[in-house]
């Protein structure tokens, strides 16, 4: 009886199983709560344990890294056992990687198994699972095989009773010669037709014509049967290995009735499979949609056989599983790649394997644009190159030959020196390998490979040639009755023209046969010679030529047995042609090489490229032209990996032919090899050497430039150059002390390499300090600073002195702090320190710097508090006036200086201040502020200072004011000829504001403009001398007070008008004289192209009666309260300022002037030129 495995849910009573998926393939995740906290998150595997096979007694372990916050638990467990023992089953976990290691030492057969890493914590748990694979030593590997889980059908019993078509191999019976095995039908039937020539040389088929009329019969057989069970079959899928140590086969099928049973045979042999377990059995079933895919897990060499897939009692599939004899020498190795490299992943197998399968993240690899697959001429090396690395392309990559495959991370790191926003350079290099010599593994594994054979050989000729056991007395009996049938028979052979050839065919006894050629009887003669020796028979061929060919057959009795015999000749080329293709190619970086060879048109040739002994697949940047005379490679953007020596192989069933060229790829070098070699030093010399470049670049390096650089400076001189054949210079243009960095370039006629640098400065000389200055006094010392000052040392030791480094200790402390760095030094013998904290205690010394550095320290200077000493207060630079406008608020603020910190009081007028003016006082200053202020607030503020070393006091006068109201009515007296005495009524501020007085202005008739005659007029009249007799006067009076100007006062007209006699009009009426206008341009706008930045002015001249209303547009959008712009109009002229023009000012610049007779406009253009 079976029992199914209970699956239990790893979430608590009142939690939620929440199923998450994970960044990592095959990582299982339960989340526990519907929302995770802020910051919190549940376990994951960042990096999973990678599945295992292991020779028994050698150490296994597996590894994973896991993510979490809070950090998750880890455990281990098995599927079939338990690993509690200590000795057997260890843990670790290393901190600094965040690695959990679970290590087997001494693994066992036993041991092997499926385990499972639990990653817990209290918001979910991941599982991964991971398969152990041990290949037992000697007999130990012939284990019982586990009881099956699930029966399909579910009655197994009567499932035991099923028979395949074959038989398994104890029970098949033994056959005849000749007779053909029934699994070579079995597997025809599925194949495809381009596999049956492979599938007939297999089982020894020569007849293709029979084979094909009954295989014909037997497919249209096998269709009536499967109709019963099957309505369409489609897309046959032969078994083949995959990434994660299973084997699959996979076909397309539509069942008429779905619940029809499926039975699998392996060598006909029902195995048992299951469909819900999954990992638990060897077999299992998965169904998606209508595809069956059948999959074998924990692959082993006793796996190997006939898989067959019976529906109902109809066979529908049947593929055969091969397991070759083969391993891993040499596994493919972790590849850290920089972005936008090369990653070459190497192996080498323990026998030829014509291909291998590469698998990338579990996705199977093919030849192309990104993937290159190599493999070499030997069929042992074989070799994947991922090309241009990206972030994307890190993984875990695995090769799998047979059942045997290794894994390896690719680890691709982002290019440091690319520029940040832009996509890296394609780099040349190449990066990964298995650092080993593999053509030295492989040359010693063929070497073995072939003496294993020889040892064959002679194996069996030893036995052929044994004297046969000496026959019984039943044996005479028998001897007569048997029939004498072919132990050896004929093969298919090719042959060089002009060369013999041999067939032969080997009896169970001394019989007679005849020998035919295309079914005409053949015998000795023509060059062909037919001997027989015992039950040995030989048909020779002297020299054969193309009609020899043929098929030649053997018969004896009711035995026969057939081969083909082929003549031709092994592959040729035109000397001429072969000497054009021996010339090297040479290309630069980036280029594109191809090869031609033409050869003689043949049939059956086989041609192939090679460079450096690897094949070259047609794919990705490699393009293979092949036409019936000749054959085209082509490689594009070549770098200088490609380089080496191209071979084009012709093959056919006669021989080969190779001819040989080489790729040269031209490049600047690679950089000189390092380290840097100081080889002399002195306070006048430097003499370094280094190593040529491993990689010339393809062309021989012709010289070496040298750089400079001086210490302390970001400046890099050249220093010269030197030839190929030196890699050493003396630089004599040094300082004694002074430290200097050195690069070396290496130069080709394709460029300049990349630069070796000194891995540290080099000093001329040897180091000088200097002696210690004196110990620093403290001068003076605050909250804030401490002023230090020192003297020079007394020995300078002849070298010259370039400044000091100071250092602090604060008390209770053994650390010395630098207050400046050696390469910024104090070239002064006296500091101010501001890094220091109030009321702290302080030491101090300095230290000399001369070329050689920093030299000893002087002797501490005495301990220094940060606080300020206590003084008396007083007042730093204060108003003694303020004026405020009415209405604002008014801020009065004073900076104080005193120790211990003074008390701040203030009065108005000797009395104490409202309580609704603000006093705020911040350290070292106070500030009065009235919020918003009345002229009842203009007094005389003090403000009082007091500590315990005195007092200080200071007064402001704060006037508190507005803009003054015009004077009153103006009156104009004469009482002397030439002078007019104006007066005029009081600004009704005049009583509030003591500091309010008067401005006269005078305009007459002559001038036309305005002009201060009195200023600072605190009466209310004043006498205008220099009055002319016919000069018409006007006068103007403005208040005026600390605001401003008050708006004025216009006088009546004084002069020629006003003492006018009036004439009679004698009876005739006289009209007015209207001066009303419209706008008119008397000076239009003019074109201006100023430069960017510059300052504009642009003026045009505007009249009419009334005065018109004058506006300014940009392109048609007005202007005139655009705070960019400066607009007047001053009598009639019209200004605009610009302070610096920009592009955007650029434009069609318009004035327009409007009153109520019309209006008048001009235009202009500006260009802001860059």
């Amino acid at each position: 009886m079976f029992r199914r495995t209970k699956v239990i849910d790893g979430t608590a009573t009142g939690q939620v199983g929440i199923k998450k998926k994970s960044s990592v393939p095959g990582v299982m995740i339960t989340q526990y709560i519907e929302e995770l906290p802020e910051g919190k998150s549940h376990p994951d595997f960042t990096r999973k344990p990678i599945a295992l096979t292991i020779q028994e007694g050698k150490f296994a372990f597996f590894k994973a890294i896991v993510i979490g916050d809070p950090q998750p638990t880890v455990t281990w467990d098995r599927n079939n056992g338990d690993v509690s023992d200590t000795s057997r089953y260890q843990t670790k976990y290393d901190p600094n990687t965040n690695e959990h290691t679970f290590e087997m030492p001494n693994v066992m057969p036993d041991q092997a198994d499926t385990y499972k890493c639990f990653a817990k914590n209290e918001y979910g748990q991941a599982i991964v699972t991971v398969v152990l694979n041990v290949i037992a030593v000697g007999f130990k590997k012939n284990k019982a095989q586990p009881e099956p889980a699930e029966a399909p059908g579910g009655n197994f019993k009567s499932v035991l009773k099923r028979r395949s078509k074959i038989l398994p191999a104890s029970e098949q019976p033994e056959r005849k010669e000749g007779e053909i095995d029934p699994k070579f039908w079995e597997i025809l039937i599925s194949s495809d037709k381009k596999d049956y020539e492979s599938i007939c040389a297999e089982f020894g088929v020569t007849d293709f014509r029979w084979m094909l009329k009954t295989l014909n019969e037997m497919k249209k057989e096998r269709e009536e049967e499967q109709a019963e069970f099957v309505s369409s079959l489609s897309n046959l899928r032969h078994i083949r290995v995959n990434s994660d140590n299973t084997a699959s086969f996979e076909l397309d099928m539509d069942l008429i009735e779905p619940s029809t049973s499926l039975y699998l045979y392996k060598d006909g042999v029902m195995v048992p499979y299951t469909k819900e377990l999954g990992d638990s059995m060897k077999h299992s079933l998965k169904l998606v949609g209508k595809k069956y895919i059948f999959s074998v897990r924990d692959l082993m060499p006793d796996d190997a056989g006939l898989y067959q897939l019976d529906v109902g009692d109809v066979n529908v599939f049947s593929t055969d599983f091969k397991v070759p004899p083969v391993d891993f020498l040499v596994k493919i190795q972790e590849v850290k790649a920089t972005e936008r490299e090369d990653a070459v992943f190497e192996c080498v197998l323990s026998n030829p394997f014509s291909k291998i399968l590469w698998f990338g993240k579990n996705l199977p690899l093919e030849q192309g644009d990104k993937y290159d697959i190599q493999v070499s001429e030997d069929k042992l090396i074989h070799k994947l190159v991922v090309k241009d690395c990206l972030i994307v392309d890190k993984g875990i990559y695995s090769a799998c030959a047979g059942i045997k495959s290794c894994n390896a991370w690719l680890v691709v790191e982002a290019d440091k020196d690319a520029q940040k926003g832009k996509k890296a350079a394609r780099k040349t290099t190449r990066a990964g390998g298995s650092g080993m010599d593999l053509q030295k593994v492989a040359q010693e594994q063929q070497t073995k490979l072939a003496k294993d054979r020889e040892e064959r050989k002679e194996q069996i000729k030893a036995a052929s040639v044994a004297p046969p056991p000496a026959p019984t007395a039943a044996e005479p009996e028998a001897t007569k009755e048997l029939k004498p049938r072919i132990t050896g028979k004929l093969s298919d052979i090719c042959v060089l023209r002009g060369n013999p050839a041999e067939l032969t065919v080997e009896m169970s006894m001394d019989c007679s046969g005849t020998w035919f050629k295309d079914g005409e009887p053949l015998n000795s003669g023509a060059g062909v010679t037919t001997t027989k020796s015992g039950t040995r028979h030989k048909l020779r061929i002297q020299s054969c030529k193309d009609d020899d060919s043929g098929v030649y057959r053997f018969v004896s009795g009711d035995q026969s047995t057939q081969a083909k015999v082929t003549v031709g000749g092994a592959p040729e080329f035109d000397p001429d042609d072969l000497h054009k293709f021996s010339k090297p190619v040479i290309i630069r970086v980036g280029q594109n090489a191809a090869f031609k060879m033409p050869f003689p048109p043949q049939g059956n040739l086989e041609v192939r490229w090679f460079r450096d002994g690897t094949e070259i697949k047609d794919g990705g940047g490699v393009k293979i032209a092949r036409e019936p005379n000749h054959s085209r490679l082509l490689l594009r953007d070549c770098l200088r990996t490609d380089a080496g020596e191209i071979k084009i192989q012709l093959k056919n069933p006669f021989g080969a032919m190779e001819a040989t060229s080489r790729l040269i790829v031209l490049d600047r070098p690679g950089p000189p090899e390092g380290p840097v070699e100081t080889v002399e030093t002195t306070s006048s010399l430097i003499e370094i050497k280094w190593s040529p470049p491993k990689d010339d670049g393809g062309s021989a390096v012709t010289n070496y430039i040298i750089e400079r650089q001086q210490a302390g400076q970001a400046l890099w001189t050249k220093l010269g150059d030197v030839s190929a054949d030196k890699t050493s210079i003396r630089d004599r243009n040094v300082t004694h002390g002074k430290k200097y960095s050195y690069r070396i370039c290496a130069q080709n006629p394709e460029g300049l390499s990349d630069a070796l640098e000194t891995a540290d400065s080099i000093m001329a000389g040897i180091m000088i300090l200097s002696g210690p200055p004196g110990a620093p006094a403290v001068v003076s010392a605050s909250k804030t600073c401490i002023n230090l000052t020192w003297t020079p040392p007394e020995d300078d030791r002849g070298v010259p002195i370039i400044g000091y480094q100071l250092e602090k200790r604060k008390k209770d402390t053994n650390l010395w702090i630098a207050l400046n760095a050696l390469n910024e030094p104090i070239e002064d013998v006296k500091y101010a320190v501001k890094e220091v904290t109030e009321g702290a205690e302080y030491e101090f010394r300095v230290s000399a710097i001369n070329e050689s550095g920093a030299g000893d320290p002087s002797p501490p200077s005495a301990m220094a508090c940060a606080k300020n000493p206590n003084m008396r207060p007083c007042f730093k630079d204060p108003e003694d006036f303020i004026v405020v406008r009415a209405g604002n608020s008014a801020r009065v603020k004073v900076c104080y200086e005193g120790e211990p910190p003074p008390q701040i009081t203030w009065l108005k007028d000797d009395e104490p201040i409202s309580p609704w003016i603000n006093v705020i006082n911040t350290e070292g200053t106070s500030q009065l502020v009235i919020p918003s202020s009345k002229r009842s607030d203009s007094a005389i503020y003090t403000i009082k200072a007091k500590n315990s070393m005195g007092e200080a006091s200071f007064d402001i006068e704060v006037r508190v004011t507005d803009e003054p109201k015009a004077p009153g009515p103006v009156e104009l007296e004469q009482s002397v000829t030439g002078k007019v005495v104006v007066s005029w009524a009081p600004s009704p501020d005049q009583e509030l504001d003591d500091r309010l007085y008067y401005v006269v202005s005078q305009r007459d008739s002559a001038t036309r403009s305005w002009k201060n005659v009195a200023d600072r007029l605190f009466a209310n009249t004043h006498t205008v001398n220099n009055i002319l007799p016919g000069v018409q006067y006007h006068f103007r009076i403005f208040a005026k007070n600390d605001m401003g100007l008050s708006d004025p006062s216009q006088s009546p007209t004084w002069g020629a008008n006003s003492n006018r006699v009036p004439i009679p009009s004698k009876g005739l009426k006289s009209s007015g004289v209207s001066f009303e206008r419209p706008p008119s341009i008397l000076v239009p706008l003019k074109v201006h192209a100023p430069p960017k930045g510059y300052q504009l002015y642009m003026t045009c001249a505007v009249r009419g009666c009334p005065t018109p209303t004058v506006s300014w547009y940009l392109d048609d959008v007005c202007i005139n309260f655009d705070k960019d712009y400066y607009i007047t109009n001053s009598f009639g002229v019209c200004s605009i300022y610009i302070l610096r023009v920009r592009s955007k000012d650029s434009g069609v610049y318009k004035v327009v002037a409007v009153n109520s007779f019309g209006q008048a406009q001009c235009s202009t253009k500006l260009a802001v030129r860059d």
